[in-house]
Protein backbone atom coordinates (compact mmCIF):
# COMPACT_ATOMS: atom_id res chain seq x y z
CA UNK A 1 0.00 0.00 0.00
CA UNK A 2 1.58 3.31 -1.48
CA UNK A 3 1.00 6.44 0.77
CA UNK A 4 3.25 8.65 -0.63
CA UNK A 5 1.87 12.32 -0.82
CA UNK A 6 2.94 16.06 0.10
CA UNK A 7 1.73 18.29 2.81
CA UNK A 8 0.80 21.71 2.19
CA UNK A 9 1.95 24.60 4.28
CA UNK A 10 -0.90 24.38 7.18
CA UNK A 11 -4.10 26.79 6.48
CA UNK A 12 -4.64 29.82 8.38
CA UNK A 13 -7.28 28.75 11.63
CA UNK A 14 -7.89 32.39 11.86
CA UNK A 15 -10.30 32.72 9.05
CA UNK A 16 -14.43 33.10 9.03
CA UNK A 17 -15.99 30.24 10.86
CA UNK A 18 -17.33 27.67 8.48
CA UNK A 19 -20.54 27.07 8.55
CA UNK A 20 -21.15 23.68 9.84
CA UNK A 21 -25.04 22.58 8.21
CA UNK A 22 -24.83 20.36 5.25
CA UNK A 23 -20.77 19.25 6.39
CA UNK A 24 -21.93 15.22 6.73
CA UNK A 25 -20.40 12.62 4.17
CA UNK A 26 -22.27 9.87 2.78
CA UNK A 27 -19.29 7.82 2.84
CA UNK A 28 -18.58 8.15 7.00
CA UNK A 29 -21.46 6.10 8.74
CA UNK A 30 -21.75 8.37 11.61
CA UNK A 31 -21.89 11.50 9.60
CA UNK A 32 -25.83 10.60 8.65
CA UNK A 33 -26.47 10.89 12.47
CA UNK A 34 -26.15 13.45 15.26
CA UNK A 35 -23.39 12.25 17.04
CA UNK A 36 -24.99 13.28 20.84
CA UNK A 37 -28.40 12.05 19.15
CA UNK A 38 -29.67 8.76 20.63
CA UNK A 39 -27.61 6.28 22.36
CA UNK A 40 -25.73 3.22 21.06
CA UNK A 41 -25.08 -0.68 22.20
CA UNK A 42 -23.20 -0.63 25.48
CA UNK A 43 -19.85 -0.76 24.35
CA UNK A 44 -16.51 -1.08 26.12
CA UNK A 45 -13.46 0.78 24.22
CA UNK A 46 -9.94 1.24 24.99
CA UNK A 47 -7.55 4.00 24.19
CA UNK A 48 -4.09 4.25 24.00
CA UNK A 49 -2.91 7.43 24.06
CA UNK A 50 0.10 10.03 25.05
CA UNK A 51 -2.23 12.90 26.52
CA UNK A 52 -1.69 13.68 30.56
CA UNK A 53 -3.82 11.35 32.34
CA UNK A 54 -5.85 14.55 33.67
CA UNK A 55 -6.71 15.66 30.39
CA UNK A 56 -7.66 12.35 29.12
CA UNK A 57 -9.79 11.71 31.83
CA UNK A 58 -11.31 15.23 31.30
CA UNK A 59 -12.06 13.75 27.32
CA UNK A 60 -13.26 10.46 28.75
CA UNK A 61 -16.05 12.32 31.38
CA UNK A 62 -17.29 14.84 28.38
CA UNK A 63 -17.36 11.77 26.07
CA UNK A 64 -20.05 10.07 28.66
CA UNK A 65 -22.15 13.25 29.25
CA UNK A 66 -23.33 12.15 25.68
CA UNK A 67 -22.25 8.52 25.78
CA UNK A 68 -22.70 7.24 29.24
CA UNK A 69 -23.04 3.70 27.40
CA UNK A 70 -19.52 3.56 26.09
CA UNK A 71 -16.67 2.97 28.86
CA UNK A 72 -13.30 3.80 27.78
CA UNK A 73 -10.51 2.60 29.49
CA UNK A 74 -7.20 4.44 29.02
CA UNK A 75 -3.96 3.21 28.84
CA UNK A 76 -1.44 6.57 29.09
CA UNK A 77 2.28 6.51 28.04
CA UNK A 78 4.38 8.55 26.36
CA UNK A 79 4.55 7.85 22.54
CA UNK A 80 7.28 5.64 22.41
CA UNK A 81 6.23 3.25 24.52
CA UNK A 82 2.74 3.55 23.01
CA UNK A 83 4.51 2.13 19.98
CA UNK A 84 6.83 -0.34 21.43
CA UNK A 85 3.31 -1.80 22.91
CA UNK A 86 1.45 -1.90 19.52
CA UNK A 87 4.34 -3.53 17.99
CA UNK A 88 4.99 -6.42 20.74
CA UNK A 89 0.94 -6.98 20.61
CA UNK A 90 1.02 -7.30 16.95
CA UNK A 91 4.06 -9.93 17.29
CA UNK A 92 2.15 -11.57 20.16
CA UNK A 93 -1.45 -11.81 19.01
CA UNK A 94 -3.24 -8.22 18.50
CA UNK A 95 -3.61 -5.21 19.36
CA UNK A 96 -5.72 -4.67 22.55
CA UNK A 97 -6.32 -0.94 21.52
CA UNK A 98 -9.52 0.36 19.76
CA UNK A 99 -8.42 3.98 19.25
CA UNK A 100 -4.90 5.65 19.21
CA UNK A 101 -4.51 9.11 20.03
CA UNK A 102 -0.86 10.23 20.30
CA UNK A 103 2.39 11.61 18.43
CA UNK A 104 2.39 13.16 14.71
CA UNK A 105 0.87 12.24 11.16
CA UNK A 106 4.02 10.08 10.21
CA UNK A 107 3.35 7.59 12.88
CA UNK A 108 -0.25 7.33 11.37
CA UNK A 109 0.70 7.46 8.04
CA UNK A 110 2.99 4.55 8.84
CA UNK A 111 0.01 2.36 10.57
CA UNK A 112 -1.84 3.30 7.50
CA UNK A 113 0.13 2.24 5.21
CA UNK A 114 0.56 -0.72 7.33
CA UNK A 115 -3.36 -2.02 7.35
CA UNK A 116 -3.53 -1.05 10.85
CA UNK A 117 -6.18 1.35 10.82
CA UNK A 118 -9.67 1.40 10.14
CA UNK A 119 -10.77 3.86 7.55
CA UNK A 120 -13.08 6.28 8.74
CA UNK A 121 -13.93 9.96 8.32
CA UNK A 122 -15.39 11.63 11.50
CA UNK A 123 -18.72 13.66 11.50
CA UNK A 124 -18.49 17.92 10.57
CA UNK A 125 -15.08 16.99 8.52
CA UNK A 126 -15.48 20.19 6.70
CA UNK A 127 -15.61 21.76 9.38
CA UNK A 128 -11.93 21.17 10.20
CA UNK A 129 -8.69 22.31 9.24
CA UNK A 130 -8.12 20.61 6.26
CA UNK A 131 -4.53 20.00 6.60
CA UNK A 132 -4.85 18.11 9.86
CA UNK A 133 -7.48 15.56 7.91
CA UNK A 134 -5.74 12.44 6.31
CA UNK A 135 -6.84 12.53 2.78
CA UNK A 136 -7.14 9.05 2.35
CA UNK A 137 -9.46 9.19 5.48
CA UNK A 138 -7.01 6.78 8.42
CA UNK A 139 -6.75 9.63 11.10
CA UNK A 140 -7.81 13.06 11.59
CA UNK A 141 -5.57 15.40 13.76
CA UNK A 142 -7.59 16.53 17.27
CA UNK A 143 -5.47 19.76 18.47
CA UNK A 144 -2.34 22.24 16.92
CA UNK A 145 0.62 21.51 19.17
CA UNK A 146 3.73 23.29 17.92
CA UNK A 147 7.02 23.02 19.69
CA UNK A 148 8.39 25.95 20.85
CA UNK A 149 11.73 28.00 22.94
CA UNK A 150 10.34 28.47 26.56
CA UNK A 151 11.87 30.78 29.04
CA UNK A 152 12.14 31.73 32.54
CA UNK A 153 11.26 35.06 32.75
CA UNK A 154 13.15 35.61 35.85
CA UNK A 155 16.25 34.78 34.54
CA UNK A 156 16.52 35.60 30.88
CA UNK A 157 15.99 38.98 30.34
CA UNK A 158 15.69 39.03 26.54
CA UNK A 159 14.03 35.87 24.89
CA UNK A 160 15.62 33.59 22.02
CA UNK A 161 13.94 34.59 19.06
CA UNK A 162 15.68 31.94 16.64
CA UNK A 163 16.40 28.23 16.81
CA UNK A 164 20.22 29.83 15.68
CA UNK A 165 20.77 31.77 19.19
CA UNK A 166 20.06 28.65 21.23
CA UNK A 167 23.70 27.48 19.62
CA UNK A 168 25.31 30.83 21.15
CA UNK A 169 27.82 29.48 23.69
CA UNK A 170 25.63 31.92 26.10
CA UNK A 171 23.55 29.34 26.33
CA UNK A 172 26.09 26.59 27.16
CA UNK A 173 24.41 24.36 29.69
CA UNK A 174 21.26 26.53 29.97
CA UNK A 175 18.88 24.36 27.77
CA UNK A 176 16.80 21.28 28.61
CA UNK A 177 14.34 19.39 25.71
CA UNK A 178 12.59 16.18 25.39
CA UNK A 179 14.28 12.85 24.43
CA UNK A 180 12.77 11.43 21.51
CA UNK A 181 12.90 8.12 22.53
CA UNK A 182 10.27 8.83 24.50
CA UNK A 183 8.03 11.69 23.11
CA UNK A 184 6.73 11.43 19.58
CA UNK A 185 6.42 15.09 19.16
CA UNK A 186 10.33 15.00 19.65
CA UNK A 187 10.88 12.21 17.50
CA UNK A 188 9.38 14.30 14.94
CA UNK A 189 11.08 17.85 15.34
CA UNK A 190 14.31 15.78 15.01
CA UNK A 191 13.09 14.29 11.51
CA UNK A 192 11.93 17.93 10.59
CA UNK A 193 14.96 19.89 12.20
CA UNK A 194 17.23 17.75 9.86
CA UNK A 195 15.46 18.17 6.70
CA UNK A 196 15.13 22.17 7.19
CA UNK A 197 17.30 23.49 5.12
CA UNK A 198 17.62 26.02 7.39
CA UNK A 199 18.69 23.84 10.44
CA UNK A 200 19.72 20.35 9.89
CA UNK A 201 22.47 18.44 11.28
CA UNK A 202 25.07 21.57 11.17
CA UNK A 203 22.62 22.85 13.66
CA UNK A 204 21.50 19.88 15.73
CA UNK A 205 25.35 19.39 15.90
CA UNK A 206 25.67 23.24 17.37
CA UNK A 207 23.00 23.01 19.61
CA UNK A 208 24.58 19.83 21.02
CA UNK A 209 27.66 21.36 21.75
CA UNK A 210 25.89 23.50 23.92
CA UNK A 211 25.56 20.60 26.56
CA UNK A 212 21.77 20.70 26.58
CA UNK A 213 19.70 18.61 29.38
CA UNK A 214 17.03 15.88 27.78
CA UNK A 215 14.84 15.24 29.82
CA UNK A 216 12.47 12.08 29.95
CA UNK A 217 8.91 14.02 28.32
CA UNK A 218 7.83 17.52 27.30
CA UNK A 219 6.38 17.62 31.04
CA UNK A 220 9.46 17.94 32.88
CA UNK A 221 11.23 20.05 30.15
CA UNK A 222 8.32 23.09 31.23
CA UNK A 223 9.24 21.84 34.81
CA UNK A 224 12.69 22.58 34.56
CA UNK A 225 12.42 25.83 32.63
CA UNK A 226 9.70 27.23 35.51
CA UNK A 227 12.19 26.38 38.31
CA UNK A 228 14.50 27.93 37.00
CA UNK A 229 16.41 24.57 37.07
CA UNK A 230 17.17 25.50 32.99
CA UNK A 231 16.15 28.54 31.93
CA UNK A 232 15.86 27.72 28.30
CA UNK A 233 14.05 24.73 26.92
CA UNK A 234 12.42 23.16 24.01
CA UNK A 235 9.03 22.17 24.42
CA UNK A 236 5.22 22.09 23.52
CA UNK A 237 3.57 25.29 24.06
CA UNK A 238 0.75 24.40 25.72
CA UNK A 239 2.69 23.72 28.44
CA UNK A 240 4.86 27.08 29.01
CA UNK A 241 0.80 28.85 28.75
CA UNK A 242 -0.57 26.36 31.27
CA UNK A 243 2.47 27.08 33.85
CA UNK A 244 2.09 30.93 33.40
CA UNK A 245 -1.68 30.81 33.67
CA UNK A 246 -0.63 29.29 37.45
CA UNK A 247 2.15 32.10 38.45
CA UNK A 248 5.06 30.56 37.28
CA UNK A 249 7.81 32.99 35.92
CA UNK A 250 7.84 31.17 31.91
CA UNK A 251 7.02 32.45 28.86
CA UNK A 252 7.15 31.01 25.05
CA UNK A 253 8.97 32.37 21.87
CA UNK A 254 8.00 31.28 18.75
CA UNK A 255 11.23 30.98 16.74
CA UNK A 256 11.73 33.20 13.39
CA UNK A 257 12.77 29.88 10.96
CA UNK A 258 9.16 28.29 11.85
CA UNK A 259 7.85 25.69 14.56
CA UNK A 260 7.43 22.13 14.02
CA UNK A 261 4.25 21.22 15.19
CA UNK A 262 2.12 17.86 15.52
CA UNK A 263 -1.71 17.82 14.90
CA UNK A 264 -2.40 14.71 17.65
CA UNK A 265 -4.36 12.42 15.30
CA UNK A 266 -6.89 10.05 16.03
CA UNK A 267 -7.23 7.06 14.26
CA UNK A 268 -9.32 3.47 14.58
CA UNK A 269 -7.24 0.38 14.87
CA UNK A 270 -8.56 -1.99 12.15
CA UNK A 271 -9.32 -4.94 13.81
CA UNK A 272 -11.49 -3.23 17.05
CA UNK A 273 -14.95 -5.25 17.54
CA UNK A 274 -16.20 -2.36 18.72
CA UNK A 275 -16.17 0.04 16.06
CA UNK A 276 -19.44 1.88 16.48
CA UNK A 277 -18.09 3.12 20.00
CA UNK A 278 -14.84 3.90 18.73
CA UNK A 279 -16.25 5.82 15.75
CA UNK A 280 -18.22 8.16 18.52
CA UNK A 281 -15.18 8.78 20.13
CA UNK A 282 -13.17 10.06 17.13
CA UNK A 283 -16.49 12.02 16.38
CA UNK A 284 -16.38 13.82 19.85
CA UNK A 285 -12.77 14.55 19.69
CA UNK A 286 -13.26 16.90 16.63
CA UNK A 287 -17.07 17.97 17.20
CA UNK A 288 -17.48 21.84 18.59
CA UNK A 289 -17.84 20.25 21.86
CA UNK A 290 -14.62 18.62 22.09
CA UNK A 291 -13.10 21.17 20.40
CA UNK A 292 -14.11 23.68 22.87
CA UNK A 293 -12.59 20.96 25.73
CA UNK A 294 -9.22 21.23 23.93
CA UNK A 295 -9.07 25.11 23.75
CA UNK A 296 -10.05 24.73 27.85
CA UNK A 297 -7.16 22.17 27.52
CA UNK A 298 -4.54 24.98 26.92
CA UNK A 299 -4.42 23.47 22.79
CA UNK A 300 -4.62 25.51 19.81
CA UNK A 301 -8.18 23.80 18.07
CA UNK A 302 -8.46 21.83 14.74
CA UNK A 303 -11.34 24.00 13.94
CA UNK A 304 -12.14 27.83 13.47
CA UNK A 305 -15.31 27.74 15.46
CA UNK A 306 -14.14 27.60 18.91
CA UNK A 307 -12.15 30.15 19.51
CA UNK A 308 -8.17 29.57 21.17
CA UNK A 309 -6.83 29.34 25.14
CA UNK A 310 -6.09 32.91 26.33
CA UNK A 311 -2.81 34.11 26.02
CA UNK A 312 -2.38 31.88 22.38
CA UNK A 313 -1.48 33.71 19.32
CA UNK A 314 -3.32 32.96 16.08
CA UNK A 315 -1.94 31.21 13.65
CA UNK A 316 -1.36 33.36 11.04
CA UNK A 317 1.28 35.00 13.79
CA UNK A 318 3.23 31.76 13.73
CA UNK A 319 5.39 30.62 10.61
CA UNK A 320 5.42 26.91 10.75
CA UNK A 321 7.42 24.14 9.65
CA UNK A 322 5.28 21.70 6.85
CA UNK A 323 7.60 19.05 5.83
CA UNK A 324 6.29 16.55 3.65
CA UNK A 325 5.15 13.67 5.51
CA UNK A 326 6.18 10.94 3.97
CA UNK A 327 9.99 12.27 4.02
CA UNK A 328 9.74 12.61 8.07
CA UNK A 329 8.10 8.98 7.94
CA UNK A 330 11.07 7.63 6.38
CA UNK A 331 13.65 9.62 7.94
CA UNK A 332 12.72 9.72 11.59
CA UNK A 333 13.85 6.99 12.79
CA UNK A 334 17.20 7.72 11.24
CA UNK A 335 17.05 11.48 12.58
CA UNK A 336 16.78 9.95 16.20
CA UNK A 337 19.95 7.95 15.50
CA UNK A 338 21.67 11.20 14.90
CA UNK A 339 20.02 12.82 18.00
CA UNK A 340 21.06 9.87 20.43
CA UNK A 341 24.85 10.10 18.89
CA UNK A 342 25.00 14.03 19.29
CA UNK A 343 22.86 14.75 22.33
CA UNK A 344 23.31 11.32 24.73
CA UNK A 345 26.66 10.40 23.93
Amino acid sequence: MSRMRSTVPLALLGVAAIALAGCSSSTSPAATAEPAAGALEPATITLYTSEPQEKADELVAAFNEIHPEITVEVFRAGTGDLTTRVATERESGGIQADVFLAADAGTFEGYAAEGLLLEYTPADVEALNADVVDAEGFYTGTRIIPTVIAYNTGIITEAPESWQELTDAAYADQIVMPNPDVSGAAAYNAAVWLDDEQLGEEWMTALAENRPVIADSNGPVSQAVATGAQPVGIVVDYLVRELAEQGSPIAVSYPSEGVPYVSQPVGIFADTEQAEAAQAFVDFLVSEEGQKLAVEQSYLPVRSDVGTPEGAPSMDEITILSPDLETIRSTQDAAVETFRSLFLR
